[in-house]
């Protein structure tokens, strides 16, 4: 795979469209990323996805890496020199498949990193891997955590009506002591039900969820026609909610 043009100040950036990945992989935010991507790409790459992550949300469509404030934006010292921190985590994004290089020159690059496969997961530390171990059991046995499931998507929705973006929803359900993987997919869920509310179809495309079924009357259905749109979570309504949680 070619490594990206570095003999310029600045590096276009494009998203790297992947259905299947962003169906079933973990935003650069996310705790997936920091407790298991790290170990593979390292402190300075993990921290340049993320900052990829985070300008994404401002810049859908794309923006350019100004290189030096980049480097000083993530501590990373100059950003000149083949042995340069940034250029180092900016070839290795590359190297594992979490970027790639356009033939138009740009930096494309995910917006959600897959899971990692067998053979990372084999060269992880051996605590590490007992607990990605765990974590994926848990991900297979999701069915047993409806209950749970529920709450956090009641919580979830009540962050997304408060304007938090996904990852900082993730966060705080984890904060209250709601499992990561059950985290992940309340906090997704609800953002996409928001994005659905405002008829943002790009955003809210996605299969239909039997969980849905199982929320309840809490979470509205759409709109009657004429009828008001549902009031926003209040900060009191949320406290209520994560202390059910805890």
């Amino acid at each position: 795979m070619p490594a990206p043009d570095l003999s310029a100040p600045s590096l276009p950036v494009v998203a790297w469209p992947d259905p299947v990945v962003e169906a079933l992989g973990h935003d650069p935010r996310s705790t997936y990323v920091e407790r298991f991507w790290l170990a593979v790409l390292g402190p300075s790459t993990t921290w340049l996805v993320r900052h990829i992550a985070h300008r994404f949300e401002a810049a859908p469509g794309g923006f350019t890496l100004e290189l030096d404030a980049v480097a000083g934006a993530l501590g990373l010292g100059h950003s000149k020199g083949r042995h340069s921190p940034l250029v180092r985590a900016l070839h290795r994004s590359c190297q594992f498949g979490v970027a790639r290089v356009t033939p138009a020159g740009e930096l494309a690059a995910r917006r959600v990193l897959p899971p990692l496969t067998r053979h990372q997961v084999e060269r992880l530390p051996d605590v590490v891997r007992a607990e990605h171990d765990a974590w994926r059991a848990v991900e297979r046995d999701a069915a047993t955590l409806d209950a749970q499931h529920r709450r956090a998507r009641r919580i979830a929705l009540a962050l997304a009506e408060l304007g938090e973006d996904v990852a900082a929803t993730e966060q705080r359900l984890q904060r209250w002591h709601i499992h990561p993987v059950v985290a992940r997919d309340a906090a997704v869920w609800a953002h996409r039900l928001m994005a659905a509310r405002a008829g943002d179809p790009a955003r809210a495309g996605a299969p239909h969820d039997p969980l849905d079924d199982l929320v309840g009357p809490r979470e509205p259905g759409p709109a009657r026609p004429g009828a008001p749109p549902p009031a926003p979570a209040s900060e009191a309504s949320l406290a209520r909610l994560g202390g059910d949680a805890a």
